[in-house]
């Protein structure tokens, strides 16, 4: 018998199948495309590959994505559904605080509900990063589940990790960058003519930050291994991961860097709408769980 449920928004970007095999109960951001004044709004909760695709082909082809933080009446119905089917302990999962305050709308909104089901007991994990950092977290919590862990030693275990997760996210267009204020319009145009490839990680607190500019991919995955080479991943529950936005042969090329050096091809993964529509088209992102905690 499970000791508790694992919950997440749909900003940890795991795939449909690990949601539904993994027993994950899980709830939907929403995002807008907006072209040639034509606006669709559209769940994040694509179920095919080739979705995925036509999103970022349709960014590419000029369309632009926006949105929004989930709303405490999200969390509540989300919260209150579990609650009715008699959920009890539920550890669940949220984008970072750095970029949003979802933790604290999740908390409020687990509150109210335990108010109606006084055995309703959820505690919220601000992941400190977003898509695959977010994900990595889901799975171990989905491992100690499984162990048969308690929900306050998955909790203890969850909250301790996001400060050893390493990150190199290399974008490829400044301007979805400069769209969310994280650089300058001046900086995106000349990044833009010299092909610099921005290389982000997440701070301490959860926020990002451009920490390199690079000269093209190559350069920004040298930089990458570099950084592996500073911070070894740890091989004892080994969290390696990569996703990309519509940039697959780039992803495979840094995965193939990252097994002749390491031993070890982490998986490769397609990022969904939500977080993709900040990074824009033909990124790539790398996450590693180190021993060190990162001081990006």
């Amino acid at each position: 018998m499970q000791k508790f449920i694992v919950s997440t928004d749909s900003t940890c970007d795991l795939y449909a199948q690990y949601i539904r095999e993994h027993d994950v109960k899980f709830v939907s951001l929403t995002y807008i495309v907006e072209k040639d004044g034509q606006f669709t709004e559209g769940l994040d909760n694509f179920t095919e590959y080739s979705q995925y695709v036509d999103f970022y082909r349709a960014l590419r082809e000029g369309a632009f994505s926006r949105t929004s933080m989930l709303n405490y009446e999200s969390h509540y119905t989300h919260f209150k559904k579990m609650a009715e089917e008699g959920a009890e302990d539920v550890l669940h999962f949220t984008i970072s605080s750095g970029l949003s305050p979802t933790v604290t709308v999740a908390q409020k909104a687990a509150a109210d509900v335990k108010q109606e089901f006084p055995k309703f007991n959820l505690m919220a994990v601000d992941s400190l990063a977003a898509t695959i950092g977010q994900g990595a977290l889901v799975k171990e919590a989905v491992r100690l589940r499984d162990e048969g862990k308690t929900l306050q030693e998955a909790y203890t275990y969850v909250t301790a990790l996001p400060l050893h997760l390493q990150y190199s996210i290399i974008a490829n267009d400044l301007y979805y960058l400069k769209r969310g204020g994280r650089v300058s319009a001046v900086a995106a145009v000349a990044g833009s003519l010299l092909q610099v490839k921005p290389v982000l990680s997440f701070t301490r607190d959860g926020k990002l930050m451009v920490i390199e500019k690079c000269r093209g991919m190559k350069k920004a995955f040298a930089y990458t291994m570099d950084k592996t080479e500073k911070f070894h991943p740890l091989e004892e529950n080994r969290i390696m991961w990569i996703v990309h936005t519509d940039a697959e042969e780039q992803a495979n090329e840094l995965a193939d860097m990252v097994e002749a050096r390491w031993n070890f091809r982490p998986p490769v993964t397609i990022m969904g709408p939500v977080i993709g529509s900040h990074v824009g088209p033909g990124a790539v992102a790398m996450l590693w769980k180190t021993a060190e905690e990162r001081n990006d």
